[in-house]
Formats: C-alpha cells, structure tokens, sequence
C-alpha cells in the first residue's frame, strides 16, 4: 500500500515538466534533509519515506506515465508497492536506487544493487479470473557459491587500488585561463570498484556472481487484466560486492479466450438464436471465464438485446467484488427459403397483427444506444 496519497511533484518541489536530472536532484537534496540520522523530528521517517516513494515513481518513464494519466488509483492497479527499506544507512539506500554507491568512504568497497528482470508469463481467462500459482523460469546473476560474492578466491582476500586509494574515481587536473578544473572519472585499475583482486575466484572467475537459471513461484491475483506487471521485490540480478538483488517484473498476458471478451470486469458475449427461438423464447449456452453458462432468452426477444447475468464476470483486483456477464442476443433470419416454407411464413405473416409487434419496452434507437453502451 502506498504510503502518501500527496502528490509526487509537490513532495519533491519540482514542475511537472521535471526532467529525469532535476528529479534526481531533488531526490538526493530532501534525503539528506530528511534522513532520521540527520533529521531529528517525530515525523521524519514518513516524510523520508513520501521522498522515496515519490521518487521511485516519477525516476521511471513508464510509471511516471501511468500515474501522469491515472494518479494513485493507475499505480495501484498496476500492482506497485512502494521499495520497503531499513532506514539504517542512507549509502545503502542510495545505491538501491542509482546503484552508484555515491556515499562510498575511502577504502570501502561501493556496494550495488543488482539490476531489475524482466519476465513474461501467459495465462488462460479461468486463471485471471480465480488466481493461480505459476511457475516462471528465470536466467539472472546469482551470488557465486564458491566466494559469496567477495570475487577472490577463497583464503585470499581483495585489496585497496593503489590507484584510486579505495575510492572508484580518479581526478584529472588541468590548468586553463579560467583557472583550475578538475574532472573525475572511473578508476581504469579497479573498474570503479575501490579494490582489485590479486587471486580471482576460480567458480567465477573474480566477478562474483554467476549466470544461473531459477525458476519463480508467481502467485497471479485474481482479476488481473491482460498487461499488468507483478513486482518480486528482491528477485532480479543479484547485487555487486553485497549490494541488494534487483527486483523481477513479471508481465502478465491473459490468453484470449474464444467468444468472450472482456470490459473492465464485466464479460461480454453473444447468442446467436433463430428468429422463431427469439419470439417462442429459449435456454441457451454461452461461454464465460469459467465453463459455459445456461442464459433463459426471454420470448420476444429482439436483435441486440443484453441479457446480464449478474455476478458472472471477472472479480475487482483489489476488492473482489465480481463484475456482470452481458449477453448480447443475435438474432439469425433465414436466407434461404423453399417455396413450402415461405409461403408458410406468408401465412403467418398475414395471421400477425400490430398487436403482436407492440413494444412495450425500449424502441430500437434505444436498444441500439444500449448495446453500445
């Protein structure tokens, strides 16, 4: 659930035009004003925490986007959690969101988080409809089992870069008629690591981390539409030198199912009766999510009808509260008639007064409004 129902903008103090720089800064600026090691009132956690989540959705286009259109209501219909972080060290959090380690200490080792994955899965109406449990294999970087991640081979150990002095970046100094600039860029020794190692691991060869297959468990919630995205938080790549796992993002596709289509949480369908089983009235079977339903089509019933059978639609993603599955009727009208048969119906015709074409309920203009709507 999301912590602050404020608006993203307004929490970080930034237009709504904000590039992706100006985001960023604003972020790095209120979570060093707002850490609770720095920010000694009662209320800074919360305030810390609206930053955050703020800015892990305005950071990434395609929820930024989402929420642009639908507000809070969008995001959480598209399954977004706010990250949960222990508050404990304002580096560490840093780095879950930029991955850069920007408040690495000389001769610490940047710590960083592993990148996010993203998976695909299929699944059939019924399964969307009651929930289901699938399973989604997975290739993503794991901890290497051999040095836990250290990159050196077991009973050795890595070693500060001379070159950098521990810190990942080294500053070029040039002289110009403006004066002193100075330019930092990544330690070319050590990779931006701060340490190298002299004896890599022979499992993974000193990165660390190694290309494996697994395979999730992924609960899918009933009422999920076709296109949602699932977040295992922790569940991604695995992290450098100890640094957090990304997370996987698993996107959900509802396979079409044949004669049913769907419309927020309500199913629609048709049936498709004779013109003499429209006028004598009739039961008919219709598909629905899960198995066929038995519809009564009333007599008299009239092209474009909508027959709702309550309750027999997809349930609400968040409050399970099922939608209706409207039934359009489909009248079929013979094309070809023998002599026999359209005399027969001349007959009929002749017997069939106003009366018996009296409507008594919605004209056709209104039926058709009503179909559309």
């Amino acid at each position: 659930m999301a912590t602050t129902e404020r608006d993203y903008y307004e929490v970080l103090g930034i237009e709504r035009g904000a590039s992706e720089a100006e985001i960023k800064k604003a972020f790095r600026r209120l979570a060093r004003e707002l850490h609770p090691d720095v920010n000694g009132s009662a209320d800074a956690e919360h305030l810390f925490r609206e930053v955050a989540e703020a800015y892990e959705v305005l950071s990434d286009p395609e929820r930024r986007q989402t929420y642009d259109r639908f507000g809070h209501a969008g995001l959480r219909t598209g399954g977004f959690q706010p990250t949960d972080f222990d508050l404990g060290n304002l580096s560490d959090i840093f780095a879950a969101f930029f991955g850069d380690g920007v408040f690495g200490s000389p001769g610490q080792p940047r710590r960083a988080r592993g990148a996010d994955v993203s998976v695909a899965v299929e699944v059939t109406l019924a399964d969307a409809a009651s929930g289901a449990s699938v399973h989604v294999p997975l290739r993503v970087a794991q901890t290497c089992e051999r040095c836990h991640g250290a990159r050196a081979e077991p009973g050795t150990s890595a070693e500060r870069c001379a070159t950098c002095g521990g810190r990942g970046q080294v500053q070029h100094v040039s002289q110009s008629v403006f004066g002193q600039f100075v330019r930092a860029s990544t330690c070319p020794r050590c990779d931006g690591l701060g340490e190298v190692v002299a004896t890599p691991c022979s499992a993974c060869d000193g990165a660390g981390r190694l290309i494996g297959e697994r395979e999730l468990d992924v609960d899918v919630p009933p009422g999920i539409h076709d296109g949602q995205r699932i977040r295992l938080r922790g569940e991604g790549h695995a992290g450098a030198l100890g640094g957090p796992a990304g997370d996987a993002f698993v996107l959900v596709r509802v396979r079409a199912h044949e004669g049913v289509e769907r419309d927020g949480d309500d199913l629609l369908t048709v049936a498709a009766v004779t013109f003499t089983q429209a006028a004598l009235g009739t039961v008919v079977s219709v598909p629905s999510a899960e198995g066929d339903v038995e519809v009564d089509v009333p007599p008299g019933a009239q092209p474009g009808d909508v027959i709702v059978v309550r309750g027999r639609g997809m349930p609400a993603l968040h409050t399970g509260r099922r939608g209706d599955l409207r039934v359009h009727v489909d009248v079929r009208v013979p094309r070809r008639l023998t002599p026999e048969q359209r005399a027969q119906l001349e007959q009929l015709d002749t017997a069939l007064d106003d009366e018996a074409y009296r409507d008594e309920g919605e004209g056709f203009f209104d039926r058709l409004k009503s179909a559309f709507r």
